[in-house]
């Protein structure tokens, strides 16, 4: 609102004083936040520009924000792609991502055995309905997978880099390799590994996911996903889907992510070095039968995380099954955790538990369950950048009564 409208009522002027202001001279050194739904011009010849592509501009922030545009261009950047959206979760970053692969009726979808549950109930309960076949296997096993992708001829190949919840390592250029041989997309979903530790696309992978809700933001006060991928041309189908399916990332959690990527390093170097000593520390305990951490008990495992996870470290999750393998017993154990946070999310800055019977693996059967090797008696750790021997000290004592 101008001078030259000050005659207007004060209710009007309480409208519209102060608001629509030139950008001011000086640049901001971090994105600011942009807490507008809609976008103005001087004209409507302009606005029908900017709506039509022909100049750059934004409209509405259903179709593009600055603030989250910042945060695409990050992620684009550090996972080194030539695209990049982001949306509302990360479920929804994995549900555009197999959109924008051309999935259609009677394609079939090869998928990690080893997926997050919510990640096989979609494929399962929705994408089936529009006539999509998924069928799993055991992406370790790449003599199987070989075999398995020949004989059904899928459109995508979906695997995580570092599985959830039992922590296996997805040999990502080895899949790829699979997943061109028969002319299908890879999807790796890169959540647990982070591209700090690896970077999919440059190991072949078309498409990489990330619940940025986790280490990302990694402060539990922000929930986002983003898809990057390596072929400018899925630009425009990731941006529709966005678009039109709206699962459109909210600008203050956009601010929060993009504030959260800059401290990324440092927090995942300390939670992958508590996370290593936590894993040596309580392997050997008596109340532990087993604990799932990349690399710790198998050769060529480690010599796989040497190969694709930034050296030293395996990541910052640990994985442990308890001797007394049966819900009473965990519910023991979480309960009597008194540092360590009961939660149903990870990547934080504080370190959490999660018993994926009950949470993240909840919507499987407990025959399908056991099959994964997914038991009553497994706790999945988040380790977080408290003090190694806090963190420990606090597990071993809820141990004790396990």
């Amino acid at each position: 609102m101008t001078d030259d409208k000050v005659d207007f009522d004060i209710a009007t002027q309480l409208v519209h004083a102060g608001e629509r202001q030139p950008a001011p001279p000086g640049q901001p050194v971090s994105t600011p936040l942009y807490a507008t739904t809609t976008f103005t011009y001087a004209s409507m010849e302009e606005t029908d520009k900017v709506f039509g592509g022909e100049v750059p501009g934004y409209v509405y922030t259903r179709h593009g924000n600055p603030t989250t545009a910042g945060l695409e261009e990050a992620m684009r950047t550090i996972e080194r792609g030539t695209a990049a959206c982001v949306y509302s979760s990360g479920m929804a970053a994995l549900h555009a991502a197999l959109l924008v692969s051309d999935l259609k009726s009677g394609d079939t979808v090869l998928a990690s055995q080893d997926l997050y549950g919510a990640t096989t109930s979609l494929l399962m309960n929705i994408f089936t309905l529009f006539g999509i076949k998924t069928v799993t296997a055991d992406f370790a096993n790449l003599d199987q997978l070989q075999t398995t992708a020949e004989e059904t001829g899928p459109r995508v190949l979906i695997a995580e880099t570092i599985s959830n919840p039992l922590l296996k390592l997805c040999d990502v250029p080895a899949v790829a390799d699979i997943a061109r041989r028969v002319k299908a997309r890879l999807i790796i979903d890169n959540t647990f590994a982070t591209p700090y530790l690896c970077r999919p696309l440059e190991h072949g992978a078309d498409l990489v996911v990330h619940s940025a809700t986790k280490f990302l933001g990694g402060h539990g006060d922000a929930t986002g996903g983003v898809v990057i991928s390596r072929d400018e041309m899925d630009r425009p189908a990731l941006i529709s889907v966005m678009k039109l399916v709206g699962g459109v990332l909210g600008v203050f959690q956009g601010h929060e992510i993009m504030r959260g990527l800059k401290t990324l390093a440092l927090r995942v170097e300390r939670q992958c070095t508590n996370a290593r000593e936590l894993a040596a520390r309580i392997a050997e305990h008596p109340a532990v039968a087993r604990v799932y951490f990349p690399g710790l008990n198998d050769e060529a495992e480690a010599q796989l995380v040497g190969r694709l996870l930034r050296k030293p470290h395996a990541g910052a999750l640990v994985s442990i099954e308890l001797r007394e393998n049966n819900r009473d017993a965990t519910f023991r154990f979480m309960n009597a955790l008194k540092l360590v946070v009961r939660s149903t999310s990870l990547g934080d800055v504080f370190t959490s538990a999660l018993h994926p019977a009950t949470a993240s693996h909840r919507d499987l059967t407990p025959a399908r369950r056991r099959t994964l090797g997914i038991s009553d008696g497994l706790v999945r750790i988040s380790v977080g950048i408290e003090n190694v021997n806090d963190i420990i000290g606090d597990i071993e004592q809820a141990l004790r009564g396990a």
